[in-house]
């Protein structure tokens, strides 16, 4: 990582007499810095500085631990089955080795990423379209006697195997983005809807998934409804509306996953934020909620803040951010300002417990991805040819998960006009601030914790960590 910085810090002068003044009470603070001139890739400040007494008589974020909120499950990203393929066949053992540790260990070295959402099936970003239990044209297969995880075995499964070995703990979601094409009423995999006759099919098939998957010493966590369930475009892709979501969980998935002892979170929508309403409606049915951990949301419409909506609605359910894409065409300070914005200080600052970027890897030309509706576009926070490159989104998600820990609380902060920002506690006790400059000036602003200040300045695009 790039340790160039294009600012430094600035201390507070404030004549200190006592030796509690000079090193403050909560020990020294240290930052990890991400330009948007990309001189600093979250590479760490030389400076190290303390709290000290004094007045603020600039701008201050006041951080606030006796204000608590949700607790992070993790951040991270999609692991495509292209993702997984490129992972498996592109790099030589000793490089696959290299290149896990630095994305899933937690040491100094080390992005710690502590949150994976995978496709049950194929998504857009396979090579190929596939279900677990496809059938010739006209053939259905009720009894599930042809279920298989070849695919997944293929790529998928060992590189998942391999990122457990270093984190066991990480946290695994699962998106269908189709029924088998059988199970719909255009016997298609792209578009369409499951047919009702096919719900306790349906039902059954991700209990086999479930089951499938633990067999192979992968646990998945939580599991979404459906990826998109308003968009027919993708290949492959299905149409669920909210009712159709409320009957499936209420009569078919939450009692059929009861019935398998499957403690699986069952997680609805996973689409973006212009439909809060839709969510919202399957919880206000209350045998469906009894069986709903909580809500997914995207955000290519809509904005971010309807996430506190269903959270308010309903604050006995959670709250996920599951996906967001970068534009292989895209401006890497344009991108880095925008996701962090609204989705590592937005979506966390309104309930979530999840940031996840679509996707962790592609190649030079943005594939692998299905024909006629897979993305073209979609740059990966990797791109994996000769060598590996990193991309915005693999430090947008670097500059929380490094150090915002699963089991870490969000904690209060004060916004300022062009500085988001974000606190959180971990549970070792330490306090993790994130603040991006959202302006087109370098700015000096005042960390401001237990009465006591320090002084920072960052470049405009610029987005810091800073961990004391």
């Amino acid at each position: 990582m790039t340790s160039r910085l294009s600012f430094f810090f600035v201390l507070l002068l404030v004549a200190c007499t006592s030796t509690q003044d000079q090193i403050g009470s909560e020990g020294e603070i240290s930052a990890w810095i991400t330009t948007g001139d990309k001189t600093s890739l979250f590479g760490e400040a030389s400076s190290k500085w303390s709290f000290v007494s004094g007045t603020d008589s600039i701008a201050a974020i006041e951080v606030d631990t006796t204000q608590r909120f949700q607790s992070i499950d993790g951040f991270g990203f999609a692991l495509t089955g292209g993702s997984a393929s490129l992972i498996n066949q592109k790099l030589n053992p000793t490089q696959r080795e290299k290149l896990l540790n630095e994305l899933f260990l937690t040491d100094r070295s080390n992005i710690g990423i502590s949150y994976l959402r995978i496709s049950v099936g194929a998504s857009d970003l396979d090579d190929h379209v596939f279900s677990y239990d496809d059938m010739p044209a006209g053939k259905t297969d009720i009894s599930l006697s042809n279920f298989s995880l070849a695919e997944d075995q293929k790529n998928l499964i060992p590189v998942l195997k391999q990122i457990l070995k270093l984190n066991p703990s990480i946290k695994i979601m699962g998106s269908p983005w189709s029924a088998p094409a059988w199970m719909k009423d255009n016997n298609s995999p792209k578009g369409g809807s499951l047919k009702l006759d096919y719900y306790t099919v349906y039902a059954n098939y991700l209990v086999k998934y479930i089951y499938g998957m633990k067999s192979e010493g992968i646990a998945i966590d939580a599991i979404t409804l459906q990826n998109e369930p308003e968009n027919p475009k993708n290949n492959p892709s299905m149409l669920m509306t909210a009712d159709q979501q409320a009957v499936f969980v209420k009569k078919y998935l939450g009692p059929a996953f009861q019935t398998a002892g499957i403690t699986t979170k069952i997680v609805v929508f996973d689409h973006n934020c212009d439909h809060p309403e839709y969510p919202t409606s399957i919880l206000n049915d209350v045998e469906a909620k009894k069986f709903v951990n909580g809500s997914a949301f995207h955000l290519y419409l809509g904005e971010i803040d309807v996430l506190s909506d269903v959270h308010n609605a309903h604050p006995d359910r959670d709250i996920y951010f599951t996906e967001q894409w970068t534009w292989s065409k895209g401006n890497f300070e344009g991108d880095l300002r925008w996701h962090v914005k609204n989705l590592i200080v937005g979506a966390t600052r309104n309930w979530s417990k999840t940031v996840i970027e679509w996707n962790l890897a592609a190649d030079q030309n943005q594939n692998p991805h299905t024909d006629e509706g897979g993305c073209s576009e979609c740059l990966g926070a990797l791109t994996i040819a000769d060598s590996v490159t990193r991309n915005v989104s693999y430090y947008i998600i670097a500059t929380a998960s490094k150090f915002v820990r699963p089991g870490s609380v969000r904690i209060a902060t004060n916004i300022i006009e062009g500085l988001p920002n974000v606190a959180f506690l971990t549970p070792s006790g330490q306090k993790v601030l994130i603040v991006l400059n959202d302006s087109d000036q370098s700015r000096d602003f005042a960390i401001k914790f237990k009465n006591k200040i320090a002084t920072a300045s960052l470049a405009k695009g610029s987005v810091a960590t800073y961990v004391w």
